[in-house]
């Protein structure tokens, strides 16, 4: 169930992509719970990458923009990098998800998606380059940075915000409810994701026009 907080957020976010443009006509709505959508999509090695190479593996996506102030916020203070070092000491899969498309905030090419990775230190399975946007569509991807996680049935246990802060500045990390650690935290207890779902915070996802 949504909070108030969770409302008051999506709102915002609504207003900001409203103030962009609002986001793209066939944007997808994907519920938790539901089968993850099958893509298709090449990373930054060239490689085509396929959720259906990943059956039976959790499965972590994390849409970024190398130019947000909300994800650099969380890669400068190395916040999202001990994330991904969790997830890696976990055995989940990490993806990257870049959707800007060409001309716009956050867009990459391969080299230039790896080498953001390098001095990041971020630990990534891959880093997908979706340039068309149709994989951020079909996950209706609306904010970075944005996470979706996915179990080994396929199945979509988490989508959201990466925390509770919905904010930029750096300090707002002490005390913040990480939802992906949050996540696990119930399924080390055996119990479902008790916070399935929450209004992803941050800048739109600059999809081409």
């Amino acid at each position: 169930m949504l909070s108030k907080r969770d409302v008051l957020l999506g709102g915002a976010a609504l207003v900001t992509l409203a103030a962009c443009g609002g986001p793209p006509a066939d944007l997808q709505h994907v519920a938790s719970g539901a089968q993850a959508p099958a893509f298709s999509v090449t990373d930054a090695t060239g490689a085509v990458r396929t959720l259906a190479e990943f059956a039976g593996q959790n499965v972590i996506l994390e849409w970024t923009n190398e130019g947000c102030p909300y994800v650099r916020k969380h890669y400068e203070t190395g916040n999202m990098q001990a994330v991904q070092r969790e997830a890696a000491q976990r055995g989940w899969t990490w993806l990257q998800v870049i959707s800007s498309a060409p001309g716009q905030q956050g867009h990459l090419d391969g080299p230039g998606a790896l080498a953001r990775v390098q001095a990041d230190q971020a630990t990534v399975t891959a880093t997908l380059l979706d340039g068309d946007g149709v994989m951020g569509r079909a996950y209706g991807a609306l904010s970075t940075p944005q996470m979706v996680m996915i179990n080994g049935e396929g199945q979509i246990i988490y989508q959201g915000a990466i925390d509770d802060r919905a904010s930029a500045r750096p300090e707002t990390l002490e005390g913040a409810t990480n939802y992906v650690r949050a996540a696990w935290a119930d399924l080390d207890a055996g119990r479902p994701v008790q916070i399935a779902q929450t209004t992803p915070y941050g800048c739109s996802v600059k999809y081409a026009a």
